[in-house]
Order: C-alpha cells, then structure tokens, then sequence
C-alpha cells in the first residue's frame, strides 16, 4: 500500500453537493502550471510513443524508489537513456524541503531523448494524518477531512498542491478512495474519507480536484477497494471476501465520481478479490481492465500499488510480477529499489523486441504515460 518509511439535513447536503461541484471543475479544466524546463514543446501526438524504442517503450512503464537524499548514479543513467518514468520519493528521500528541492531540479536537469524531455514523474505519499513524506499541509488527515466536508478538503488539497508543487513534486499519490469498514486497515489508521460511498466522493474527489487545479496529479487508490482489508499489504496478503455486486456498488463508486471529474491516475491494489480473480488485483485483466477501463471508462494512467512487498513476493519476483502487471493492462509499474525497476525494464524490453508483448499495447500505454508528463509541464493536452 505505498506507506513504507515508513456533500444530516437536506439543505447541508446541497450546499455540500454545490461546493463538491465547484471544487472538481478544476479537474476539467486541467490547470497544470509546473513550468519544468525540460519539455519537448509540442503535445505528444498520436506517433510519439511509436517513435520510441523498445528500451524506452519499456521505460515509459516504469516508476522507481531509492533509499537516500542522493540521486544514484544508476538512477541517473536510466533517467538519461529513457528508461524510467518516474521516481517515487519517500521521507529519507526528503530529508528537508531544501535537500529534497535539490534532488528533485537535479532529477529534472538530467538529459533525456528526444520525445521524453517532459518533466519526469515525481511521486510521493502525501495523504494527511500518519502518511506524509514531507512536513505542510495537508494538516487534517483522510478521516478529519471527511468529517469536516467538501469545503475543508478541497482547501487542503489546494494547500497540499502547494507544498507539493513548491519542492517540485508533480503526482500525489492521494487521495484514498476505500470506503471504511470497521476494525479495517484504512479506518483503523484514518486514513479514509469515510465508510459510505456517498461521503468519500463527496469529500475525497474535492481534494483531488484541488490538487490537480494546482498543478499535481492526483492518484485514487486501491482500485478496486481496500476498504474491509486487515492488514496492509505490505505485511501480509491481503483477500477481499465481497461479492462483485458490493464491491461495484459500493468500492467502486468513489472511483466512478473521481473519473467522471478527470483524475489523473487510479492505483491499482495488490489484494485479491476471489469475485473476479485468484490474482492481485493489479495482475487480473478482469480488474485492470475489466472494471476500470471497460466497466468505468477511466482514460488515465493507471499504475501498481507497491511491488516488492510481501503480497507480491508470494506471487512472485519483479519480472514475473511486472510482466503480469503489463498483461492485466496497467501502465506504470512502481518499484521500490532500482535493481527490480531495471530487471523489469530489461525483461519488458526483451520480450518486446522478440515478439512476445504486443508493440501495439506498449505503445498505447506510452502514449498516456507521455500526454499526462505533457500536462504536468504545462502543455495543456
């Protein structure tokens, strides 16, 4: 789960609803301004990921962790020959906002091939309440913001979007959209919005769209529910016993506002969800694909929760793991270490070059993954 380092009465409902809504115009309205220096100019067309090569196709699929204020030199060759996406940075990342501000301008001057110069992806955890890498807003956690409305998250959002945005941080990987149950992981750490569908939408996609309106991305997550899950995944594997039927009307509700308002990145779980599939989620079509392309409609870019961690390892390693993450049809696999991000990349460009993976498929994912780095740049698109 990515934590490692570890609109009452009728009337208060509507004015609620009505300030819901005007928090979320700004997800349409796309107002990204970062400004990195490094972008290509004009908006990545239909061609430009089929431009790329296979290592840089492959790259386009990965987003990668490290464990210093320093940026390795590893990191720095992948970055420099396209095959990262992104970095994922965590609190001994960020060590102050100064150490962190230098790391990441020294990330985005790194140069990159043609078609790639947009700002990479910079991603960290800043939720609220115990789950935030850099100190600042939001200052409410999930729960908090929940219970005091629309009008109070969407302030914090925007005040998270300036932390963020202020040390050049481009993704949040916030807010969460389970729906709590009791005695659950999310409640039991407040980390949730709220235990009715209604109320997380209500609340959670104003602060994504607060966000998004300042420039960072926002992620929805764990698709397609963590809600009623124990334990974290990154302790133990984690099964979700619901029935489809609940886990559509109910789990899945929030994520069918938060598309619907144009957020920018669905997370992907890696608990199993014996209703569609004996897999993690992120590594079952039927729910990659099935629920929240086919089903929900969602255009984004989607991306894994963590891989590396003890639910995952019980499926298998970083190849195996990635490779069944890009057949589900999720875009961004997110590693925590560089040496499993470069034995996925490797393993996904091998088996593009041979035939193995589809071009055509990489080259779709791709092409989100370069639209959404477009927009963080402020190119609009």
């Amino acid at each position: 789960m990515l934590v490692r380092s570890r609109c009452v009465a009728a009337a208060t409902a509507k004015r609620r609803r009505r300030v819901a809504a005007a928090a979320v115009c700004g997800l349409a309205a796309g107002a990204f301004a970062l400004g990195v220096a490094l972008g290509d100019g004009a908006p990545p067309g239909p061609s430009a990921a089929s431009r790329l090569t296979a290592s840089q196709l492959a790259g386009q699929r990965i987003v990668l962790g490290f464990s210093s204020a320093r940026l390795p030199a590893s990191v720095e060759r992948m970055i420099r020959a396209g095959r990262v996406a992104g970095v994922v940075l965590f609190s001994q990342n960020l060590p102050s906002r100064a150490a962190g501000r230098r790391l990441i301008d020294r990330l985005q001057a790194i140069p990159r091939p043609a078609g790639l110069r947009d700002p990479v992806l910079v991603m960290t955890d800043q939720e609220g309440g115990s789950v935030k890498r850099l100190d600042g807003a939001p200052s409410a956690s999930a729960r908090q913001m929940g219970a005091r409305g629309a009008a109070f998250s969407g302030e914090q959002g925007s005040r998270t979007a300036r932390n963020l945005a202020n040390v050049g941080v481009n993704v949040d990987l916030a807010p969460v959209l389970d729906v709590t149950r009791p005695g659950g992981t999310i409640a039991e750490t407040d980390r949730g919005f709220g235990s009715t569908a209604g109320r997380v939408a209500a609340t959670a996609v104003p602060f994504a769209a607060s966000l998004q309106a300042g420039g960072v991305a926002a992620t929805g997550k764990h698709f397609p529910g963590f809600g009623s899950a124990r334990l974290n995944t990154d302790d133990a594997v984690q099964r979700i016993p619901l029935s489809k039927r609940t886990l559509r009307r109910v789990d899945e509700a929030p994520y069918r506002s938060f598309i619907a308002e144009g957020g920018e990145i669905v997370m992907l779980s890696t608990a199993i969800y014996p209703a569609f599939s004996a897999k993690p989620a992120a590594f079952a079509p039927s729910i990659a694909t099935g629920e929240l392309r086919l089903r929900l409609g969602f255009e984004g870019v989607s991306i894994t929760d963590a891989l590396g961690t003890v639910a995952v390892r019980s499926f298998g390693g970083p190849v195996r793991s990635g490779l069944a993450a890009v057949r589900a049809g999720v875009d961004l696999l997110l590693f925590t270490e560089p040496g499993e991000a470069s034995r996925a990349q490797r393993a996904l460009m091998l088996r593009l070059r041979s035939g193995a993976l589809p071009r055509a498929a990489f080259e779709e994912a791709a092409g989100r993954v370069l639209r959404l780095r477009h927009r963080l740049a402020g190119g609009g698109g």
